[in-house]
């Protein structure tokens, strides 16, 4: 139980306590920070097997405090000279510096620091589910479906990136904070769709991934000189999609596809939620983003009663749109889908045929899953199971395949 807790803890604790200390010591002592406050949570676990303490979070932070002045003995003996705060809060006592509002300042900072545009994009994701959201480099691995080692390569050449140049531990000002603010939301995003869609072998969803993502864009929305319309609208977006999380896997994590979802399951809070940020993402007639459309896509699926009465002819009018801004082969892929729920077989066709399955890259078996579906509807049955058979053997997901397989075989029923 204990280890639970910690787990728990440290996924949402580590962050905290590394964005605290780095403001404190500077950015050239990270490596330094990290494997202090991670063996915080080691003495945790040791001392947690007598007995957990009444506030677990309060011991930690007093524990993470205590940990500081080990860091001022270490850091200057190694340095052999006294340490220069970062970012001024040398005026600011160090048990100020764990007030709520000083904490998520120092969180933000880290958020920016990690997206710096110098950084390599792939760099940037590992960086920030390490040193903002806690995770290992192993679980960051699992997440993104890269070696152990290329994820340890990422993070060595992220920190090395970031202390060789000195970059300041700040939020950014005027155009360089527009910016940098665009690239911190783009890893939310991609941080989110790891979550919503894993690759990985065994498991579809990671929620914990998805609500990464929705806690560090409220963070964000949270600090008043960052809000725009664009953010709300990837606020929005995260929401819709997580209202539906619990629903998209049975307890035999058998993927249940939309029509089949217990609508009443949905997470209401999470829909409010939503509609409350689209509102102020689509005020004073603001320039729509990918994120704005999408967002709207999401909330047709969840303004539908049912299945049947979903307004398949708005959901195509913003994939069209978005397609305009965001000329991708997987926006194709799923304009050609919408076409075929309006059972306009000529026009899914001609956009299948645009499609560079290659260019989907982890995803091009839904290319082959969808070239399927559409032969199947238009009586192709050769066809249908050809492209079903090879969407099978290139997903690499368990539940997937195991849906897939549900396909093949309601498409072999068919033509008996």
């Amino acid at each position: 139980m204990e280890k639970q807790l910690v787990d728990h803890l440290f996924r949402h604790q580590f962050g905290k306590m590394v964005s605290i200390l780095v403001r404190i010591f500077g950015v050239q002592h990270l490596e330094t920070i990290e494997d202090a406050v991670q063996d915080t949570f080691i003495t945790a676990l040791k001392t947690w097997k007598n007995q957990i303490p009444d506030n677990p979070e309060a011991w930690l932070t007093a524990a993470a405090k205590n940990r500081v002045l080990d860091l001022f003995r270490k850091i200057n003996a190694e340095s052999n000279r006294a340490i220069n705060f970062q970012s001024g809060p040398s005026s600011i006592g160090i048990s100020e510096m764990f007030l709520d509002h000083q904490i998520e300042d120092s969180q933000l900072r880290m958020i920016f620091t990690a997206c710096h545009p110098a950084l390599n994009a792939k760099d940037q994701i590992a960086f920030s589910l390490k040193t903002i959201s806690g995770f290992s480099a192993k679980e960051i691995a699992t997440a993104l479906l890269t070696p152990l080692d290329t994820v340890k390569k990422r993070l060595q050449r992220a920190r090395k990136t970031i202390i060789t140049n000195d970059y300041k531990f700040e939020i950014p000002e005027g155009q360089d904070l527009v910016q940098r603010l665009d690239r911190v939301m783009e890893v939310i995003y991609l941080i989110f769709n790891e979550g919503f869609q894993s690759n990985k072998k065994e498991i579809l969803l990671r929620k914990e991934l998805c609500g990464e993502a929705l806690r560090l864009c409220s963070m964000l929305l949270g600090k008043e000189k960052l809000r725009s319309t664009k953010l709300y609208a990837l606020f929005a977006l995260l929401c819709f999609h997580s209202a539906r999380l619990d629903s998209k896997v049975s307890e035999d994590n058998e993927i249940i596809p939309i029509q089949f979802q217990n609508r009443k399951n949905w997470n209401m809070q999470y829909i409010f939620l939503g509609n409350d940020a689209m509102n102020k993402a689509v005020e004073n007639n603001t320039l729509f983003t990918s994120y704005h459309f999408e967002a709207a896509i999401a909330s047709e699926h969840l303004r539908a009663s049912s299945f049947e009465t979903t307004d398949w002819k708005i959901i195509l009018k913003w994939y069209n749109e978005l397609y305009k801004i965001q000329n991708s082969d997987s926006t194709l892929l799923n304009i050609a889908i919408v076409h075929l729920q309006l059972a306009q077989f000529a026009e899914a066709k001609e956009t299948l045929n645009q499609i560079k399955e290659n260019d989907l890259a982890q995803r091009s078996y839904l290319y082959y899953a969808t070239l399927a579906e559409y032969h199947h509807l238009t009586s192709e049955k050769d066809l249908a199971l050809k492209n079903i058979q090879k969407a099978i053997e290139m997903v690499s997901n368990d539940s997937e395949k195991k849906y897939f397989e549900s396909k093949k075989n309601e498409y072999l029923a068919h033509s008996d």
